[in-house]
């Protein structure tokens, strides 16, 4: 199976209309779609290193005479960011070919419903903040047609492709860090505890965390034996992602911070940091 990229069938098609004058295209399969789904409904978190691969499920109906093998015609999906004939980026199905199932047959249709995965390396294919949005969904059909027999000295090579865009959207976000420290510890009942901790996220320009200022986060407390945490306080993160407040320590428990998410950054939530009370 193929791996087809969108950009590159886009930039090669347009490249074409140099050498003569646009018009409409001929023979365009008449396909439509139905729902799509990308991990599962919930957003593609993605760090600085590890690639992280989700489920697409989307249904389509074909013209009966339409054959997909996966070897001269192939249709998968794409993510894409942008315009549909200039993408900004695009994120590809991974290699494996969609697994689909006939639901529905009349005399001159077919419907199937198929899954398949996309797997984003943040180190290939997200470049710049600008990549945390909202990214639609594209459907690619690929033909080959191919004559190898040279009996008449000819040969011929002919790949069509056909682009369907808008079928759903999948938000991309930045992962997120939270850390949290307690001190001093141990601590005497009525003392005052200082929480430090640092909010950073995935800056895939650099390869590394960097810190998110300015946001809301809650410091929350488990006393020990108790089966939750509650809100303490909220606290706002400085330079570097920072965060710093005090507290009165008054019984054992574990501290920690939890953050709720933006659009662009996923939320997280801090280890708890144990506090002896003496």
């Amino acid at each position: 199976m193929r791996k087809l990229a969108i950009g590159a069938v886009v930039s090669g098609a347009l490249a074409l209309t140099g050498l003569a004058a646009p018009s409409a295209l001929a023979d365009t399969p008449h396909l439509t779609f139905g729902a799509v789904t990308v991990n599962n409904g919930k957003p593609i978190v993605a760090d600085v290193k590890d690639k992280v691969t989700v489920p697409v499920t989307y249904s389509f109906t074909r013209p009966s005479d339409l054959v997909i093998d996966n070897e001269n015609t192939f249709m998968g999906v794409a993510l894409y960011r942008g315009r549909l004939a200039s993408p900004s980026n695009t994120l590809e199905a991974s290699a494996k070919q969609p697994v689909c199932t006939t639901t529905a047959t009349t005399d001159t249709t077919v419907t199937q419903s198929c899954t398949t995965k996309i797997t984003v390396d943040p180190r290939e294919h997200l470049m710049s903040a600008a990549d945390a949005t909202t990214w639609k969904v594209a459907a690619i059909l690929s033909r080959t047609s191919v004559d190898e027999d040279d009996s008449d000295d000819h040969i011929g090579f002919e790949n069509g492709f056909d682009i369907w865009g808008n079928l759903g959207t999948a938000k991309l976000q930045r992962a997120a860090k939270l850390t949290v420290n307690a001190t001093p510890e141990p601590v005497a009942k009525g003392r005052t505890l200082t929480v430090k901790g640092a909010l950073t996220r995935a800056n895939w320009e650099t390869g590394r965390h960097s810190g998110y200022r300015d946001q809301k986060v809650t410091l929350q407390f488990k006393a020990k034996g108790a089966t939750a945490y509650a809100d303490v306080k909220t606290v706002t993160s400085g330079t570097g992602g920072a965060l710093s407040t005090t507290v009165k320590a008054l019984k054992d428990g574990s501290y920690r911070y939890t953050f709720a998410g933006t659009s662009t950054t996923a939320a997280k939530t801090s280890a708890g940091d144990h506090v002896d009370v003496r």
